[in-house]
């Protein structure tokens, strides 16, 4: 734990949200002290109705690299299957010149069914996505970090491939892997990726990560280099009511109880927060991504900035 900084993000998906809107959080977020922001990357609202409003992610963060001037910016997570790896990479060198180097690059296996079928992208099997991903992280890392790049796999063949400008961070943005599958998955995370993300309770991750140190092991690379973050919502201070219906909603989506869906969550008042987020302190989390509601509260993302993050990074 002690190699990284307890940080603490926000992600913002796309979907049912004015742009205006999406525009005013990140720019009073960035000022309000948060270390990292987060867009999605889908085409159409996710456990939603499939047919309302989305903003598609990379020309959406694009613009909001530039309403921001210090918080850490990316997508949680790129889909592999969306585009061809070194249109991937070509977009993150250039995204990270656009935001001042301040650009992560989340990339995972893809999930979402309806996006491929509708669009005409191969959806492939599960074991062909992730080992399509597995492709995809090596030529990504080639095209960061050399000035050619020749690969030849069963799902991507490139031959001289090459990223001018090469990014502003060195030796390339942070890589993060989104994702929890113990056997694939997450030896993926443990051979190319600098963060890694995931959802679940303390103890489940407390699991996961024990599993990518084994994976780190097999492959000779120390995992604690591996930045672990997770995804909790939000609901400060919020009202009975609203809590409620929020613990009740996420257990719906995580299939388990509103009581275990709240120890999943920050919720209630701060030190409920406090507890919460040590429990993942000591599964060895240390950065917490928000993911407030629609319609954006402002006080209650900026009231936790102003009392849960301090506490938490004070006595740290």
């Amino acid at each position: 734990m002690g190699r990284h900084p307890i940080r603490f993000g926000i992600q913002t998906a796309q979907q049912g949200v004015a742009w205006a809107e999406l525009l005013d959080l990140w720019r009073k977020a960035d000022a309000w002290g948060y270390d990292s922001l987060w867009a999605f990357d889908h085409f159409y609202p996710i456990y939603a109705d499939p047919e309302g409003p989305c903003l598609e992610g990379w020309t959406t963060l694009s613009a909001l690299a530039q309403a921001t001037t210090r918080v850490r910016i990316g997508h949680l997570v790129n889909g592999n299957t969306y585009r061809h790896p070194c249109i991937t990479a070509k977009m993150a060198a250039t995204l990270d010149h656009i935001s001042g180097g301040r650009f992560n690059l989340g990339i995972g296996a893809g999930w979402f069914e309806l996006e491929h079928r509708s669009f005409g992208i191969d959806f492939k099997t599960v074991a062909g996505r992730l080992a399509a991903l597995d492709e995809a992280c090596q030529i990504i890392r080639g095209m960061f970090t050399q000035p050619k790049t020749t690969f030849h796999g069963r799902h991507y063949t490139v031959t001289d491939a090459m990223c001018c400008p090469r990014a502003l961070q060195q030796p390339h943005p942070p890589i993060m892997i989104g994702g929890t599958g113990k056997q694939v998955l997450l030896k993926i995370v443990a051979k190319y990726a600098d963060m890694w993300n995931a959802g679940g309770s303390a103890e489940t991750l407390r699991g996961l990560i024990e599993i990518i140190q084994r994976h780190g092991d097999a492959v000779g690379r120390d995992t604690d280099a591996i930045e672990k973050t997770v995804m909790l919502s939000l609901c400060y201070k919020a009202a009975p009511p609203r809590q409620e219906a929020m613990c009740n909603r996420m257990a719906n989506m995580s299939q388990t109880s509103p009581e275990q869906a709240r120890r999943q969550m920050l919720i209630g008042d701060k030190q409920e927060c406090l507890d919460t987020i040590e429990r993942y302190l000591q599964a060895g989390i240390t950065h917490f991504i928000l993911m407030p509601s629609t319609p954006y509260l402002l006080d209650e993302i900026q009231a936790f900035a102003d009392e849960v993050i301090p506490a938490v990074t004070s006595r740290r």
